[in-house]
């Protein structure tokens, strides 16, 4: 049973928000209030219809324990309990998962590096496979994924790669790709058809708007300087590129990708932001600091989270003890939604069993 004082908080919150956002304001107030607004719309909705379904459910016993009224309408109240008692089940559960302590960035867009580890040129190739599955996941989940930036090698594979990824709520569910990919395949390079083993490394970070970080102009130095690489003549011709270090921390970007300045420019600065706001998220939760380094690591072969058998054609991530029989379908991104979607589940489930031990305590 949720508390229902619990859920008389939550909408009373709600309506207060509605009443200041109504009010008008203006700067980061309004959008801090919106957000704020938009997370708890989902969960009041979910509390009305199960305060609904519970008088719904206290009529249908007063008819059904009612010696007085008629038989038959004993009867169909009776129906109406078993309807009912499986809605509240399912609504119940629904609203402890949207009650559920919430990683303010969950509903984020995301930044995704992912980065060629143990494995040479087979390395970056696999690098280069996983940044098109997750290009292809996001246009599945209908988010906008943009190439930030990419650094390839002669085989065409992926040395490092940073990919923007537009959409509600796509921090919560690539988050759980953080971490060492390795691949067990006969690599294009190896005349000999032996099975070799290569890593690359994904990190993800929750995007970053205006009202989680906020920076002072005094600690930032730019530099502008000419871009290499693919691009034609125009590389030689103008200082596009653009690097942003952030004095305080020492942390810096560098975009090239563009051939705007203006538009590198915003574009590192959306990544230094994501940067800083993650120190701020794993400086605040040490528990999850630890957990993502654990899972990031250096690329090294003994740390993964999943991997790629190609001989097989198999699939397997490590920390769910999830195999599937799928690799191509998977590796193209579209059943990367069966993985994702179990991670989640096992998260909540989790999580869910952590609070009912508290509760229990």
């Amino acid at each position: 049973m949720i508390p229902q004082v619990k859920l008389s908080r939550l909408v009373d919150r709600y309506a207060a928000l509605e009443s200041q956002l109504a009010a008008g304001m203006a700067g980061s107030d309004y959008a801090r209030l919106s957000k704020e607004h938009a997370e708890l719309a989902p969960v009041v909705r979910a509390a009305e219809t199960y305060r609904a379904l519970l008088r719904e459910q206290a009529d249908a016993d007063a008819l059904a324990s009612d010696p007085s009224a008629d038989s038959e309408l004993r009867g169909m109240a009776e129906e109406e309990r078993a309807t009912l008692k499986e809605r509240l089940a399912n609504i119940e559960r629904e609203l402890q998962l949207q009650l559920l302590p919430k990683d303010a960035a969950d509903a984020s867009s995301a930044i995704v590096e992912v980065r060629a580890g143990t494995g040479g040129d087979e390395a970056a190739l696999f690098a280069g496979d996983l940044l098109q599955m997750y290009q292809r996941y996001a246009q599945l989940q209908g988010w906008k994924a943009e190439l930030m930036s990419v650094s390839e090698n002669d085989l065409g594979g992926v040395k490092e790669a940073v990919l923007d990824v537009q959409g509600r709520g796509a921090f919560a569910k690539l988050k759980f790709e953080s971490g060492v990919h390795r691949v067990q395949r006969v690599p294009v390079t190896e005349a000999g058809g032996r099975i070799h083993t290569s890593a690359a490394t994904v990190a993800v970070l929750p995007e970053a708007e205006d009202v989680d970080v906020q920076i002072d102009d005094k600690d930032l130095r730019i530099d502008v300087f000419r871009a290499s690489g693919a691009g034609g003549q125009h590389v030689n011709k103008t200082e596009s590129a653009v690097r942003i270090t952030h004095l305080p921390t020492g942390i810096f970007v560098a975009q090239q990708t563009e051939k705007s300045q203006h538009k590198n420019k915003a574009q590192a600065m959306k990544l230094l932001k994501a940067k800083l706001y993650e120190i701020e998220r794993e400086r605040v939760d040490s528990a999850r600091a630890s957990e993502r380094k654990g899972m990031v690591g250096s690329g090294d072969r003994s740390e993964r989270i999943r991997t790629y058998n190609f001989p097989q054609a198999r699939v397997t991530d490590h920390r769910i003890n999830l195999t599937l029989y799928k690799l191509d379908r998977i590796l193209a991104g579209d059943d990367l939604g069966e993985i994702v979607d179990a991670l989640v589940a096992e998260d909540q489930a989790n999580r869910l069993a952590a609070l009912s031990n508290e509760d229990g305590a």
